[in-house]
């Protein structure tokens, strides 16, 4: 566990700052972990796979308030620290339907990240493949780097050579690199800008870069994957050996109709397919779930072959789920994990406050242990829903204060109220019959 007091500025802010707002933070999720060390060691060992070449695939499972997301975004920072890139797509009927693959290769790469890069890294890391390309040129012949006529060719055999596989189920990736290197080497700024774009997925690109560039139309559902294919390749020679993929929320197919959500099925089924057929060497691909999606009739059940790759037994005591399974069930909350999670934000809170000191005596261990029992309680005792509320009271409402005014106690003067403007629909449902506010006294 990483010691509060050698966390950051900067990084400890980026945590409590989003955990003041109710959201889960982009990086920092290790500071306050609970509940994830079992995984550990076989995540690590799922990593170190991709890392080699392989592939891997885990399906999580856990209802709302589980940490799902959570856990994704944990894991993409041991991914990051791997050396591999990331990207979070939000499964969603609307915006990005899964059953349409270039919809989600376009979300890839909008979320496309790395240990230096934010979203979207895309430009970033084909320019360091072909600064990559060129160093390799340039350390393994007797090319001058001046020569740029000599060079460019020489990098351009290479780059034929590395995309050889790709190019021959998907000629147009290959053509759009050439086509962006060419812009990039004439200063046809606009041109290369609109290739990226074209690279990354999205529509109505300018007829005039694809014709620069030798390519048509936009992307479709069939040469998806061949764009992963050739992405995979790309990082794997800037120097990321991988790519850990999330599709976050796919249990938003049980809403869909009955035709769209064998579609998005298949496609996943399809996908799954392909990294056992060993066509991704590099990929790290997770999906979330909730339990009825995977064992319900509207879910994974309604096509048996992804039914059958994804079957896990959890007819046994919790305790001994593998973590090495396909499906992983994450734990959830109980009232006594709800209260280390916010000992640790507390301890993290304290490195960063004015007035530690204050801070830890006003909001002592047992104080937080009473403030967990009552979001608990106006939560209608759901404790797997808690944490994000949870949270955000203990640093907005309780730590904040404690830490500004000298004379702040919360067991005298804080009030817990939820309204329901700040709650999801399910922490509303949750809090049924009550009143616009739910007002607790604290012991």
């Amino acid at each position: 566990m990483t010691d509060p007091a050698s966390v950051s500025a900067v990084r400890r802010r980026e945590v409590i700052d989003a955990l003041r707002r109710g959201t889960v933070p982009q990086s920092g999720l290790d500071l306050f972990a609970v509940g994830l060390d079992r995984f550990e060691a076989a995540l690590d060992d799922d990593l170190a796979t991709v890392t080699r070449g392989g592939a891997a695939f885990h399906a999580v499972r856990g209802d709302y308030g589980s940490g799902k997301t959570f856990f994704a975004r944990w894991l993409a920072e041991r991914a990051k620290r791997a050396g591999l890139a990331t990207a979070e797509v939000q499964i969603s009927e609307t915006e990005t339907p899964l059953h349409r693959l270039e919809t989600v290769y376009r979300r890839l790469t909008e979320r496309l990240a790395t240990a230096t890069h934010q979203p979207s890294a895309l430009r970033a890391v084909v320019d360091s493949w072909f600064y990559t390309l060129e160093e390799e040129v340039l350390d393994g012949s007797e090319i001058d780097e001046d020569d740029e006529e000599a060079l460019t060719e020489a990098v351009d055999t290479l780059m034929e050579r590395r995309l050889a596989d790709v190019a021959r189920t998907t000629p147009a990736f290959a053509a759009a690199l050439r086509g962006y290197r060419r812009a990039v080497t004439a200063g046809g700024g606009a041109t290369a800008e609109a290739l990226i774009a074209w690279l990354g997925g999205q529509k109505s690109v300018a007829a005039s870069a694809r014709r620069a560039a030798g390519v048509r139309g936009d992307l479709d559902h069939f040469a998806a994957l061949g764009f992963l294919q050739g992405l995979l390749t790309v990082l794997r020679d800037c120097g990321h050996p991988g790519l850990l993929l999330v599709l976050d929320e796919t249990e938003t197919l049980q809403r869909v109709r009955g035709d769209v959500r064998e579609k998005g099925l298949n496609a996943l089924r399809q996908l799954l397919d392909e990294i056992d057929a060993g066509r991704f060497p590099g990929l790290f691909l997770v999906i979330t779930g909730t339990p009825a999606f995977y064992d319900g009739q509207q879910g994974v059940q309604r096509l048996p072959p992804l039914a059958q790759r994804l079957a896990t037994d959890f007819t046994t005591d919790a305790r001994f789920d593998s973590p090495r399974a396909v499906q992983l069930r994450l734990p959830g909350f109980d009232l006594p994990r709800l209260g280390e999670l916010g000992r640790k934000v507390r301890d993290l809170y304290r490195g960063a406050a004015r007035h530690p000191e204050r801070v830890t005596a006003r909001v002592d261990d047992a104080y937080i242990g009473e403030l967990a029992t009552a979001v608990t309680g106006g939560l209608g005792g759901n404790v797997g829903i808690a944490p994000r509320v949870f949270l955000r009271k203990l640093v907005a409402d309780v730590l904040d204060r404690a830490d500004e005014f000298e004379d702040f106690d919360p067991r005298k003067h804080y009030q817990l109220t939820l309204s329901a403007g700040e709650l999801t629909d399910t922490e509303r449902n949750a809090a049924a019959g009550r009143a616009d506010d739910i007002e607790l006294d604290l012991p």
